[in-house]
C-alpha cells in the first residue's frame, strides 16, 4: 500500500486503486504503529474511493529528516577523498567501523520539497551532488511503519574542506527531496532491492548509478536506535539511511540538472535543481 500527502489531503493506493482516510491529520495519520492493519481494512470496505492523486507533496509536516551518512563501501572512499587535503580522511574510515554511526538532523518539512519541485545548490558552494537514499518512516515509539525515497542534496566542497562545516553542506533551503509517496508494509524490504539514480542535463544521461539494499553495512532498526537514544520524537520522523551512490570527483551538479531516484517498489522522485529558492 501507497501513502500519498498532497495539498487536498491524503490519498491511500492499493491495487491500482485510490482511497481517502478519514483522518485528515497528516501527523496523526502517520504516527500510527497500527497504520498498516487500519489500512486494510479502509482498502477491504471500499466506502471511501477516490480518484488518483495530484498535487503531491513531501510526505513530511511536523515530522523531523535525519540522516545517517558512510552507511556503505562507496560513500565512506567517497567521503574519504573529498577530505584528503583537510587530513580528515581517517575520520570517515573509523566511523565506517564504529558502533556508533554518523547521525546527523537534515532537515525540517519547510527545507524540503516532494517530486517535481526543485532542489538547492548553495551558492557558496562548487562541488555538489543528490545523494539518494532509502528513507525510513517512523513512529513516535520508534517503529519503521514505512519507506519512502530521499535525495540528500549535499556540499562535497564545503564538507570536503573541513567536517566540522557538515551542517552547512547538508542543511539549507531546499537541501532535501521525499516523495512521491510512503510505502507502507508489515515487512521489511528485500535485501535485493535496486536504488537507481540518473542524472539528465540538456537532455542527455549524464551520469547513472545503482546499488542494492544488502549492501548497507548497518542495519535500519540499528540506525533508528541511535537516532531514537536520546531524542525524543512526538509526532515521528524519517531517517535518510546513506547512499551507495556518488558520482566521480570530477562531477558536479549544475543549475537546470534533473535528478531521478527510483527504488523498486516504491516509485520515482524526481527534482530538478535550482540555486535559487
Amino acid at each position: 500500500m501507497k501513502v500519498y500527502k498532497t495539498s487536498e489531503g491524503i490519498v491511500v493506493e492499493s491495487a491500482n486503486r485510490f482511497y481517502s482516510p478519514a483522518e485528515k491529520n497528516w501527523d496523526i495519520f502517520i504516527n500510527d504503529d497500527a497504520i498498516y492493519e487500519k489500512l486494510k481494512v479502509l482498502i477491504k470496505s471500499h466506502a471511501s474511493e477516490t480518484g488518483q492523486p495530484i498535487n503531491i507533496v513531501a510526505p513530511i509536516r511536523s515530522q523531523e529528516l535525519w540522516a545517517c551518512g558512510v552507511t556503505y563501501l562507496r560513500s565512506k572512499i567517497g567521503r574519504q577523498e573529498e577530505s584528503k587535503t583537510s587530513g580528515a580522511s581517517d575520520f570517515y574510515a573509523k566511523v565506517y567501523e564504529a558502533e556508533r554511526p554518523e547521525v546527523f538532523f537534515k532537515a525540517t518539512a519547510h527545507r524540503i520539497v516532494g517530486t517535481g519541485g526543485n532542489v538547492r545548490i548553495r551558492k557558496d558552494s562548487q562541488w555538489d551532488v543528490p545523494e539518494p537514499e532509502l528513507t525510513l518512516v517512523v513512529t513516535s515509539s520508534g517503529k519503521i511503519i514505512g519507506y519512502t525515497i530521499g535525495n540528500d542534496m549535499s556540499s562535497r566542497s564545503i564538507e570536503g574542506e573541513n567536517p566540522l562545516y557538515l551542517p552547512q553542506a547538508k542543511t539549507y533551503d531546499g537541501c532535501a527531496a521525499l516523495g512521491p509517496c510512503i510505502l507502507i508494509t508489515d515487512k521489511p524490504l528485500s535485501p535485493e532491492t535496486n536504488i537507481h539514480l540518473r542524472i539528465i542535463r540538456t537532455g542527455k544521461s549524464e551520469f547513472e548509478g545503482v546499488v542494492q539494499l544488502k549492501q548497507m553495512k548497518r542495519q535500519q532498526e540499528e540506525l533508528v536506535s541511535f537516532v531514537f537514544r536520546e531524542c525524543s520524537f512526538p509526532s515521528g520522523c524519517l531517517i535518510m539511511t546513506g547512499t551507495g551512490i556518488v558520482p566521480g570527483n570530477d562531477f558536479t551538479l549544475q543549475a537546470g540538472d534533473e535528478i531521478r531516484i527510483a527504488i523498486d517498489g516504491i516509485g520515482e522522485l524526481v527534482n530538478a535543481v535550482s540555486g535559487e529558492w
